[in-house]
């Protein structure tokens, strides 16, 4: 089975799984960075890591045009449901782990804040640890640095993607201290170079994870895809 994983800019990404299309946070129409539009992508399941409208983005209009399982906190996928009309939405909670046809989905601490763009109460923050047959990979999605992490990557971490930018999330310093607690094999940064408050060196970032920890960084341009 083909496992690809597609940066589309920001803190959005396309995991491709031989037929199955997993979008986490859509935020493409409005995007600066991203390389495509809400119209152009596929998806069966969505991801949904906190309310922010630069995550939850263009998840309606791409899960009414798709019939995508939305999946996110309890509270995030009420408002879906009864104030944005999706007819498919899971909700779940932090430590929470749910089994889909493509593996599992647990939903992990993220240290943020979580309001939708309506002004309602989004729930808790989140990351997602996504077990593949054969892969493990870890969104952290939008977090400061936190030493539980360390838990996360004690069952193995094959691909961790963790945000860079520093001013709303983790900064290049953090991020470097989170690889050393999680520990993974490999490493992609993202949430950086959307604007000008989280421009990043992601080039000086990968040399200081190859010279002080036993990962492998990997530096995507968005749009840029590697293989699980």
């Amino acid at each position: 089975m083909i496992k690809e994983l597609t940066w589309l800019g920001h803190g959005s990404w396309s995991l491709r799984l031989g037929a199955t299309v997993v979008l986490l946070d859509p935020f493409l129409d409005e995007s600066p960075t991203s390389p495509v539009k809400a119209a152009d992508v596929e998806a069966h399941y969505i991801l949904v890591s906190h309310g922010h409208y630069d995550h939850i983005g263009d998840t309606v209009a791409i899960a009414t045009r798709t019939g995508a399982t939305v999946v996110a906190n309890h509270e995030i996928a009420q408002w879906l449901a009864t104030k944005q009309g999706l007819s498919t939405t899971i909700g779940m909670n932090l430590g929470g782990t749910i089994s889909l046809p493509f593996g599992t989905v647990k939903m992990t601490p993220a240290w943020h804040s979580s309001q939708l763009p309506d002004g309602a109460y989004g729930g808790s923050p989140a990351g997602f640890l996504v077990r593949l047959e054969g892969t493990t990979v870890y969104f952290a999605c939008d977090t400061g640095l936190f030493s539980d992490m360390e838990l996360i990557g004690r069952g193995g971490v094959d691909l961790a993607v963790l945000p860079i930018g520093d001013h709303f999330t983790m900064g290049p310093e953090d991020s470097l201290e989170a690889v050393k607690l999680i520990r993974p094999k490999r490493v992609i940064p993202d949430h950086y170079n959307t604007w000008p408050p989280i421009q990043q060196d992601a080039a000086a970032w990968a040399q200081s994870v190859l010279e002080t920890t036993e990962s492998q960084p990997i530096v995507l341009e968005p749009g840029g895809t590697t293989v699980l």
